[in-house]
């Protein structure tokens, strides 16, 4: 009897504790995951084309790199309140708090339009044309706010979440050789020699994987979700097990194209979808759907990083439990943003693949600044109180941010002196 009555009360504190992670879950793993994002879903589809599997260990090294940013992002929201645009207003000022804004909503409006670009790209395969996909994406990611409630909209989006793990099926159905992956892709190195491109692919896999409007929209989702300090434990795991999925995502996206079209000089996860298909209809599809629902997810969740950020400063009304009519500056930017950087995908000969690749490097180029914001917040102990970052967390965070100066240095090297790694 005491045996049973042991192990009904662990059973119901187990199911507590799942209840509680179902509330809190949501921001960690939407923004990790929509970080896998058309531009992302391009790079690494490239990535795996060019260098097969030798990116795979920088993909792992990037873990915990994701998980280390995101996770000061949690602490601060749910201890301020506030999102990270009106923390640094509060904290440094206008000047740097304009900074750190114009260099949100430019990057957020470069990467909303490599969205469009895979949502239109994507469906161009099933004969969709452009203009179409591009008036049905907006109308849809508007027809998911127009309850005005937050946990609709977190529901919806975590489905299309699922959806961006399509890939990992498609991983296994190539049936790669493992033992090369683990000989090509965990031993680090770079048989490729290292040059300007695999410079550029560096940044570009980074920019991809950690980008400054994650940063902003994670904090804000924590402040609209209302959720507190006793919360940050499991929104940690939230945050980890988004960083889990987002790499895993990347490490199979390059596993099926460095598996099926090793060698094969691609520009676009488009044109790898096509290429895969006569290999395998299936795989091919599986990249084609996963790349529309990538950007999809991208254009849902970077304009409303930028919407939140503006509504913070400006003291509009800024939240998704708030219909339309409620807060009508905050959705009316958020317009803006997906109806002009829709229209530049229309404009007859942009280069659309060129601007995919180089938003991810410029995104990794000003994520320094975003960096050194938060890791400044985090250490005022009147502002975070007890959640203050300890001197090992300081530590991983200025590597980090080091790294990311370095490689945005060395890129700036290449590009003026070609050369110089030749």
């Amino acid at each position: 009897m005491d045996l049973l009555s042991s192990l009904f009360y662990k059973y119901r504190r187990f199911a507590k504790m799942l209840q509680i992670f179902a509330m809190v879950v949501g921001p960690g793993i939407i923004v990790m995951v929509a970080d896998n994002d058309a531009g992302g879903i391009t790079t690494y589809a490239v990535t795996g084309a060019k260098f097969a599997y030798s990116f795979i260990w920088i993909e792992l090294l990037l873990l915990p790199v994701c998980y280390v940013c995101q996770e000061m992002t949690v602490r601060l929201g749910a201890v301020t309140k506030r999102g990270h645009a009106e923390a640094i207003f509060d904290a440094f000022g206008s000047f740097w708090g304009w900074f750190s804004l114009s260099d949100l909503v430019l990057t957020d409006w470069l990467t909303t339009v490599t969205e469009f670009i895979g949502i239109t790209a994507a469906l161009s395969i099933f004969h969709v044309p452009p203009l179409l996909a591009v008036i049905g994406a907006i109308i849809l990611i508007f027809a998911m706010v127009i309850q005005g409630r937050y946990w609709t909209w977190e529901k919806i989006v975590l489905v299309f979440c699922v959806l961006n793990l399509i890939y990992i099926p498609a991983a296994f159905l190539v049936n790669p050789s493992v033992s090369a992956i683990l000989r090509e892709g965990v031993i680090p190195g770079f048989p490729y020699g290292i040059n300007s491109d695999v410079v550029f692919f560096l940044m570009a896999n980074v920019g991809t994987t950690i980008a400054p409007w994650m940063i902003f929209f994670q904090q804000s989702a924590v402040v609209d979700k209302g959720l507190r300090e006793r919360d940050i434990r499991w929104e940690r795991l939230d945050t980890a097990m988004g960083s889990f999925f987002t790499i895993a995502v990347g490490v199979f996206i390059i596993i099926v194209t460095g598996t099926l079209l090793r060698g094969v000089n691609i520009e676009s996860a488009a044109q790898a979808a096509v290429l895969i298909m006569p290999i395998n209809h299936y795989i091919g599809t599986f990249m084609v759907i996963g790349l529309f629902d990538a950007g999809l997810l991208g254009a849902i969740c970077i304009s409303l990083a930028s919407s939140w950020a503006l509504g913070e400063v400006f003291g509009w009304a800024h939240s998704l439990n708030q219909k339309v009519s409620q807060a009508p500056w905050f959705y009316l930017f958020r317009l803006i943003i997906l109806v002009t950087a829709g229209a530049v995908v229309l404009i007859p000969g942009a280069p659309l693949i060129l601007i995919t690749l180089f938003v991810q490097v410029i995104a990794v180029t000003l994520l320094p600044a975003a960096l050194v914001f938060l890791i400044l917040l985090l250490n005022q102990a009147d502002i975070v109180g007890k959640y203050k970052n300890s001197r090992f967390q300081n530590v991983v965070a200025s590597v980090i941010v080091a790294g990311i100066i370095i490689l945005s240095t060395l890129y700036a090297v290449t590009t003026l002196f070609p050369e110089f790694l030749k």
